[in-house]
């Protein structure tokens, strides 16, 4: 499922709520926000909590609020203030802002915060962090796709001025660092004062529910996983689906590939179902594909070139992940 994270849970905190909601102690998400960050939070439950290694490393798209004039020790509204500063005027001028956001776009090097999930010789950058202790983060490779100025705000006695800007990004990319980085380059202390992931991979916010709607709808708020793994994918059955249950290796005249049409997510159904067609194109070497045997994903395999074979990277027993109860 999709939820739609509310401030002031972690995500882990989302994850025990669905146990609650769903009956079931197989459930994760494949995607970390933030406590004070709302949005986009992907949720495997039951059987498709194999599905997460598969789920992550997706790019991202954000809205955030930008605050200008003081800097925390997490880089964002949660934190405590540790240095103010003046905001140049040139901060609350909408054309140079624009500007300067749009410059942000591009491959860079980025150090993360030193509240984050990083781990170091086994320990969380943030744990040490709370201890007092500094751990020697290196800096990752990251890329803004896009970068766009939604608003300036002059700001008052109680809210400091602030951008609010629309980031898409590649994995790993920390959204408090391009804050506390564009307060640097622009002479004045920054933080992320409000987070909202939109987009993560295939799932938009727009697909997502709240925990209260989630606790109602339970099973009838499950998405497509074939969808959100954006894969291809092969319909397996007799003697097929049961070579497919074994993992047996799959000549590729075996698995004839088939894909989704164009649509939006709004008028999509299972890709069981309505708006497929099949696949021109040749498996590539490495692609993963999706096996669907009556309606439901019983196995995920990837194409070996070499061998010109398909082979085995997870089989779903028990009669597979039921669309009903994707992810």
């Amino acid at each position: 499922v999709g939820v739609n994270k509310p401030a002031g849970m972690s995500s882990h905190d989302v994850v025990n709520r669905c146990r609650s909601i769903f009956g079931e102690r197989r459930v994760g998400h494949t995607g970390t926000l933030d406590p004070m960050a709302t949005g986009v939070l992907p949720i495997c439950v039951g059987p498709a909590t194999r599905l997460g290694a598969y789920l992550t490393g997706h790019d991202k798209r954000y809205r955030v609020s930008i605050a200008f004039g003081a800097g925390t020790d997490t880089d964002d509204a949660a934190g405590t203030v540790v240095r103010t500063g003046e905001v140049p005027d040139r901060v609350l001028d909408p054309e140079f802002a624009a500007a300067f956001v749009a410059s942000l776009v591009g491959r860079r090097k980025q150090m993360p915060p030193a509240y984050s999930a990083i781990k170091v010789n086994g320990k969380k950058s943030y744990e040490a962090a709370r201890a007092g202790n500094i751990i020697d983060l290196a800096p990752r490779d990251i890329e803004v796709y896009d970068a766009r100025l939604l608003g300036v705000h002059e700001g008052d006695g109680e809210e400091l001025p602030s951008w609010d800007v629309s980031f898409e990004v590649s994995k790993g990319t920390y959204i408090r660092s391009l804050a506390r980085d564009a307060g640097v380059a622009l002479g004045c202390p920054a933080h992320v004062a409000a987070l909202e992931r939109t987009e993560l991979g295939l799932l938009t916010l727009e697909e997502c529910v709240s925990l209260e709607t989630l606790a109602d709808l339970k099973d009838r708020a499950a998405l497509d996983p074939v969808r959100l793994l954006g894969v291809r994918f092969s319909y397996a059955q007799g003697d097929l689906a049961k070579k497919v249950a074994n993992g047996a290796q799959l000549p590729a005249a075996e698995l004839p590939l088939f894909e989704r049409r164009r649509t939006t997510s709004a008028i999509e159904m299972c890709a069981c179902t309505a708006g497929v067609r099949e696949s021109c194109e040749p498996p590539r070497d490495g692609e993963l594909v999706a096996v669907l045997t009556d309606n439901k994903l019983v196995a995920l395999y990837a194409y070996d070139e070499g061998r010109a074979r398909f082979e085995t990277r997870c089989v779903f027993t028990n009669g597979g992940v039921s669309w009903q109860r994707y992810i």
